[in-house]
């Protein structure tokens, strides 16, 4: 199997970035207080590492895979319980992309991978951590189990 480019690795991350702003469109709705709040910057945070992937990706002569109008949801986001739990699995599924982008890439982007992996493993252990999930972590973030 090929080993897709630095360019194909990060435009694999941008649309899963897209992904993981639409599913903080749905997750959102369903929290309050805290846990909305932690939502609305995790929303934050995914559309700052969209932007700058956009213009990195531009400027670099790379391919900007488009936005779509809606993404599948693993399952449906029905109140609070659901909401935590897709969190939780999108920051896993982000987290997934950028975990494979390290092997493709060197330099700045690697270090770009590497940050947004550790970011997000992070942010899905907090998400378990407020839905009251155990195990609170995973051996290995942004790896299928």
């Amino acid at each position: 199997m090929r080993q897709p480019s630095a360019g194909e690795a990060l435009a694999s991350a941008l649309s899963a970035e897209y992904a993981a702003i639409y599913a903080y469109g749905r997750i959102g709705v369903r929290l309050t207080g805290a846990a909305r709040d932690a939502a609305r910057q995790a929303e934050a945070a995914h559309r700052r590492r969209r932007d700058a992937l956009v213009v990195q990706l531009t400027t670099g002569g790379g391919v900007v895979p488009p936005d779509r109008a809606g993404y599948a949801l693993p399952f449906p986001v029905t109140d609070r319980a659901s909401a935590l739990r897709l969190a939780a699995e999108m920051e896993e599924r982000t987290a997934a992309h950028w975990r494979a982008a390290l092997a493709s890439t060197t330099g700045a982007d690697r270090d770009q991978a590497l940050a947004a992996l550790v970011e997000y493993a992070v942010r899905a252990t907090r998400w378990r951590k407020t839905a009251g999930s155990t195990p609170l972590t995973v051996p290995f973030p942004g790896r299928p189990t």
